[in-house]
């Protein structure tokens, strides 16, 4: 999708509309759906039981899953109530990373009798964090998008050189243990973690695999060039800088290439949140989220110029977070007077807009 200033607006049915994007699009998905049941609101109370609340959600998460980026994120608001059944449908979708905790402050204005309730107020809110399965390796089977295993691949040759020596002797890594008095023998002759012995503990290792070849009695029949370990230290950590340059430069595209996510200690980064709602003023939205989380979550998870888009707008919050951070951004209402005073909030943070002014 091609960048622009001006933000995406559709005032109509999400599904229909969500349908319409192409695979692969959406770098975040940032959205707050009706609960169920949760406030007096005509839009909670459209479905007569939990499980039709339950597979009208799931199929938006079907398309969720189709339209986000190998890389991109989903962030999806839920009722405490419905928290965990809502959790189950994307893990049939997407791997879960996080279930955060929006923690409201609240007084005494909550409206709500508590020692009526005979149980604990809920002053919570459930924000479900999730990616695409295998996004830190070939994400939904897309080739060329770099995976985890890059430094293994890279060094692929120097890892040969090590396994190889040491299937040559047979040489087991307990006896490797033993020898060197270490478990290092993981890291050296294995394509997990790897890497390269110092000079001293290579030094020994060609000692004992010089002892073991020793003990052979094919050592004779072994030739001088395919010796085990036969480089010196100098010659492997000649190659060694070589690949590493070749590796640097990969993962300076592999990491382009990421799942985008930034948290410092300035800003919330465990899954306990406690960002003050927004006070009521006139024509405020029941459902309305503050921005400050807004911008943490689009920061987080997303890059300047990147696609962010809310499937159920309500006030637009998300859409002028995305805005004022440099975002591409898509909103969809369907409540034709919601849409009309969102959309007249928004044209104030920019001179036009591309509205798509689309009833399905």
């Amino acid at each position: 999708m091609t960048f622009s200033n001006q933000p995406i607006l559709v005032n109509g049915d999400a599904l229909p509309y969500v349908k319409t994007l192409p695979d692969d699009s959406i770098d975040l998905i940032l959205t707050d759906p009706p609960y169920y049941r949760v406030k007096s609101c005509a839009w909670e109370r459209q479905w007569k039981t939990t499980g039709q609340y339950l597979a009208w959600l799931n199929d938006y998460l079907v398309e969720f899953q189709r339209i986000l980026k190998p890389n991109g994120s989903l962030y999806l608001f839920c009722s405490a109530e419905l928290a965990a059944d809502t959790e189950i449908m994307p893990r049939n979708h997407m791997r879960m990373l996080n279930h955060i905790i929006w923690a409201k402050p609240y007084g005494r204005g909550t409206g709500c009798s508590k020692e009526w309730l005979r149980s604990y107020f809920s002053s919570t809110e459930r924000i479900l964090f999730a990616e695409q399965y295998g996004a830190e390796g070939t994400a939904k089977n897309k080739d060329g998008y770099k995976c985890a295993e890059l430094k293994s691949e890279v060094f692929a040759s120097l890892i040969d050189y090590f396994i190889t020596a040491k299937n040559q002797l047979n040489i087991t890594g307990k006896e490797i243990e033993q020898y060197m008095g270490s478990y290092m023998h993981r890291h050296w002759f294995s394509y997990s973690q790897w890497q390269l012995p110092n000079k001293t503990q290579y030094e020994r290792l060609q000692e004992f695999f010089s002892q073991k070849a020793a003990e052979k009695k094919s050592a004779s029949s072994l030739s001088k060039n395919h010796h085990p370990l036969s480089f010196t230290h100098d010659e492997l950590q000649r190659d060694y800088g070589e690949l590493m340059k070749s590796h640097d430069e990969l993962k300076r595209q592999y990491e382009n290439l990421r799942r985008p996510f930034s948290v410092t200690k300035d800003v919330p980064y465990t899954d306990v949140w406690n960002f003050p709602p927004v006070l009521y003023y006139p024509g405020k939205h029941p459902c309305e989220k503050p921005a400050a989380l807004l911008e943490h979550i689009i920061n987080a998870s997303s890059k300047p110029k990147h696609t962010v888009a809310d499937f159920f707008m309500g006030s637009g919050s998300t859409v002028k977070a995305a805005i004022q951070s440099g975002r591409q951004a898509i909103g969809v209402e369907l409540e034709t007077d919601r849409f009309l005073q969102t959309k007249k909030e928004i044209e104030n943070l920019i001179p036009q807009i591309n509205y798509q002014g689309m009833i399905f």
